[in-house]
């Protein structure tokens, strides 16, 4: 298994569907790294702790996270299990970016940004960085986001370890359209 498809399927796993290995997460999205490998290995997926240490490490988007004693694994954010992360709320910047499949731009104008089956709406510091997200299904808008506005008005912002900025929505009121491929 090549390190991208390795890459997805952890995401699967610490994300979206542990028990498909047979783990359980902790409440704050932990699990043993001893673990993972033997139900990695159980289920057809051999992996070395030096192996996955090093595409942790390597990752560019840091999705996951080893824990100080590098005894533990969690993705850093967009879950779609239940899971408490920690993040502090913070103020966010004055403006965050989001990254949309084209197609998925009438609806979102109309109903805002919704988590779906994450936990968060992940936004990003700069459009470039959205616009990549936005693309990875095909053409993409990329949306201006009142990040100011929006915590004023009382939504609580956080931020994960590898700086996606995460709050449970955004109304349609609160986005610009600055980009359309």
């Amino acid at each position: 298994m090549d390190d991208v498809r390795l890459s997805k399927r952890l995401s699967y796993v610490l994300r979206h569907a542990p028990g498909s290995v047979g783990l359980q997460l902790d409440d704050a999205g932990w699990v043993g790294v001893a673990d993972l490998l033997a139900a990695l290995a159980a289920h057809g997926a051999p992996v070395s702790r030096e192996r996955l240490e090093r595409l942790v490490a390597a990752d560019a988007k840091q999705r996951y996270a080893l824990d100080a004693t590098g005894a533990r694994i969690r993705a850093s954010q967009g879950h779609s299990v239940p899971v408490d992360l920690g993040h502090a709320p913070q103020p966010p910047p004055r403006v965050l970016f989001h990254g949309t499949p084209l197609r998925a731009l009438p609806a979102v104008l109309a109903e805002g940004l919704r988590p779906g089956r994450r936990h968060a709406v992940h936004l990003s510091e700069d459009a470039a960085t959205a616009r990549a997200v936005g693309r990875r299904r095909g053409p993409a808008a990329v949306l201006r986001v009142d990040a100011a506005g929006l915590a004023a008005a009382g939504a609580p912002f956080s931020r994960s370890a590898n700086g996606v900025w995460l709050v449970a929505a955004v109304p349609p009121s609160f986005l610009a359209v600055i980009e359309r491929d």
